[in-house]
């Protein structure tokens, strides 16, 4: 996945209490809500391994 503002390859992210994706170039953040739409097969399967996604 790329980042909206920089085109930079987007990771994901776990923090203590939530799972975001950023980005490798810019440290962009994005909530999973706001790109869930854009997630590639790849990124999901990464993401089925968190029993739960919390966002603020």
């Amino acid at each position: 996945m790329k980042c909206k503002k920089c085109s930079g390859k987007l990771e994901v992210y776990r923090a203590c209490r939530k799972v975001a994706m950023r980005c490798t170039l810019c440290n962009q953040e994005y909530q999973i809500h706001e790109i869930a739409s854009e997630l590639d097969q790849q990124t999901e399967e990464l993401l089925e391994r968190y029993s739960a996604i919390i966002y603020d």
